[in-house]
Parts: C-alpha cells; sequence; structure tokens
C-alpha cells in the first residue's frame, strides 16, 4: 500500500516537472504587450469635407494627398481682398507721383551743390551760393518727409492687405489633408460631405513596420540590459513560441507599480521598469498582441 501511494507521488512530481519545463514563460526575462507610435490627424481648417478616399487598413505613403475641405468661401475672400489692394493702390499714386517729383529735385539739387563746392576751391564761387544750394536741399527734403507722412496710412493699410491675404494663402493650403507619415490607417473618424471645423480628428494612423514590445523587468535585472541590446522576442504561434529579433531602444529611469495585467520573473516584486523594445514586423504583430522578452546571454 505504501509503495503504491510513493509511486503516485513520484508520478506526479514527474508530470509537474515536465509541464513546467514545457511552460516557457517561466524562463522569459520580460513580459509585456505591443504598441506602435500613433498619430491623430486632425483638420486644420472649417468646412464641408468635399474629398476623403482613405479606408480602414490602408497603406499611406508620406506627403500622400487625401482629401481636401472646401475653400470657395476663402478663394472668394482673398479675391475681395485683392481688389481692396488695387483700390488702395489707387489711392497711393498720386502722393507717390510727388515724392518722384521731389527726388528728382533733389537729385538737382544735389549737382549744383557739388559744382558750386568745387567752384568756391577754385575762387570762382561765393560761400551764399552754396548757402542757397544747401537751403534748397533741406526744403525739399521736409517736403518728402512730410508727404511721406500723409501716405504712412496708405502703406500701412497695403501691409495689413497684403498680411491678410498671406493668411488666406495659408489656410487654403491647409485645407489640403496631406499625409505626414509611412504608415496604416488605423481608424477613419469622418466621411466626405461631412461638415468639420478646425482641430476636428479625420482619421489615426500608425507606421506598423517597426513594432515597439513594452515589457517589464524587476531592479535585479537592470544590469542585464542596456540600450542598443539585442534580445529575442517571443510570440504564440499555434502550439509554439516564434521567435524575432529585437533591439532596446528606451529603459525607464524610474520604477513603477507592476501592471496588473503583467506577470514579471519574480511575482513578489512590487516596483518594475519599463523597457521599449523595436522589432521588425513580417505582417504577424499587432497593437496589444502580449510576447516575452529573452535576454540572449
Amino acid at each position: 500500500m505504501i509503495t503504491s501511494i510513493k509511486k503516485i507521488t513520484l508520478l506526479g512530481v514527474v508530470a509537474t516537472t515536465l509541464f513546467s519545463c514545457g511552460n516557457g514563460n517561466d524562463n522569459a526575462d520580460g513580459y509585456g504587450n505591443f504598441e506602435a507610435i500613433e498619430i491623430t490627424i486632425s483638420a486644420e481648417n472649417n468646412g464641408k469635407l468635399e474629398v476623403f478616399d482613405i479606408t480602414e487598413g490602408q497603406e499611406l505613403k508620406k506627403d500622400a494627398f487625401v482629401g481636401y475641405i472646401d475653400t470657395i468661401p476663402l478663394s472668394l475672400k482673398r479675391e475681395q481682398l485683392m481688389v481692396s489692394k488695387d483700390v488702395t493702390i489707387s489711392k497711393s499714386k498720386g502722393v507717390l507721383s510727388q515724392i518722384s517729383v521731389l527726388n528728382a529735385q533733389l537729385s538737382t539739387a544735389k549737382i549744383n551743390q557739388n559744382r558750386i563746392e568745387n567752384l568756391i576751391r577754385d575762387n570762382a564761387a561765393t560761400q551764399k551760393q552754396l548757402d542757397d544750394v544747401n537751403g534748397e536741399i533741406n526744403v525739399i527734403k521736409q517736403q518728402i518727409i512730410s508727404i511721406e507722412t500723409q501716405n504712412a496710412p496708405v502703406v500701412n493699410e497695403l501691409k495689413n492687405i497684403d498680411v491678410q491675404i498671406k493668411q488666406i494663402e495659408d489656410q487654403i493650403k491647409k485645407s489640403r489633408i496631406i499625409n505626414p507619415i509611412n504608415g496604416t490607417v488605423l481608424v477613419k473618424y469622418a466621411e466626405p460631405n461631412e461638415i468639420t471645423s478646425f482641430g476636428k480628428p479625420l482619421y489615426k494612423i500608425a507606421d506598423l513596420n517597426t513594432m515597439q514590445l513594452r515589457v517589464y523587468i524587476s531592479e535585479t535585472q537592470l544590469e542585464s540590459v542596456k540600450i542598443g541590446q539585442e534580445v529575442t522576442v517571443k510570440i504564440d504561434a499555434n502550439d509554439t513560441l516564434k521567435d524575432y529579433k529585437g533591439i532596446i531602444t528606451w529603459i525607464a529611469s524610474e520604477a513603477e507599480f507592476t501592471p496588473k495585467i503583467i506577470q514579471t520573473k519574480d511575482e513578489r516584486v512590487a516596483l518594475v521598469y519599463a523597457v521599449k523594445i523595436d522589432v521588425e514586423n513580417d505582417g504577424g504583430l499587432k497593437i496589444g498582441m502580449p510576447a516575452e522578452m529573452w535576454l540572449n546571454n
């Protein structure tokens, strides 16, 4: 009877040992989930979404044109500003022509001034003649300053119109929806013919070619990992584990409490450090997928 009990106990120990050896999780150095850098693209203008040609799961190239917001109101406003600019310029033409005449007179007076100075050196002219020319030059300069002062409001108005035109052109440019990065469309938030507004999300995109695995390790494992280190990443694949090569790109500088969904190597450790690992995606890695990190040494 005792012998039978010993046999049963021995079989139980062997079975438990085999099960533990078959569970790869007991040997992994870190546990976590895959994530990607997600970017939400939002509208930069108000209006009707005339064209928005994307679908969820679609691969988009950087700088690809994906749609545009109605620009007719902006174009009409720009035309109105151009007309106002032409009217303002026509108002200032008379003043500008007066300045041109005075500048011509000033040039002639300076020529006379130079000639009289040369004659004085040869004792062929008097100081009074030079004083008269200098007085004439000063009068012309004062007249130019006076006219320019009168024209200042017109000049400022033209500058203000130019600034408004540039603002409208910038809004028209931002009405075109240009994709900022290479990536895959994760979520589409809007449809053509909808009325959108500044800051309203249009779609979410992420580069899934390289995934980031965020794992958690204990303080005792810190000395075993460093940025740039190559590690092995494993995911569940049918009844086995599939291996990927990973590179550690970030290690947290501060500890945090162990996330509930993570089982660490030492379950008694209450504080862990987050580590990010870049993994090239062959199409089998998805956001949120659990994985393990194995140190190659």
